[in-house]
């Protein structure tokens, strides 16, 4: 048998593939870790800061965390993204 046709998928069909399913996905990987950061530090201001209780910190540090970290990973993802569908291979 021919080698091509014993291949699973093209290599365009694939690739477009991925691309589409990346920017379905897209909006889940960065807004929702983005609202849960900013709702855990709303959570410690309005429970922790104003009510001045200390109890509380520990979910302003994971909201830090949460939005630093999704911030940090995000940036390079979104500039990967766009390279890769303007590519177009």
């Amino acid at each position: 048998m021919n080698e091509e046709n014993m291949k699973y998928m093209k290599n365009k069909n694939n690739f477009n593939r991925v691309i589409r399913a990346e920017l379905l996905f897209m909006p889940l990987l960065i807004v929702v870790p983005l609202i849960v950061g900013i709702l855990l530090v709303h959570d410690w201001f309005t429970r922790g800061y104003l009510l001045n209780d200390s109890s509380f910190n520990s979910s302003l540090i994971i909201g830090i965390v949460v939005l630093v970290g999704n911030i940090i990973f995000d940036i390079p993802f979104i500039k990967s993204l766009k390279a890769m569908s303007s590519k177009k291979t």
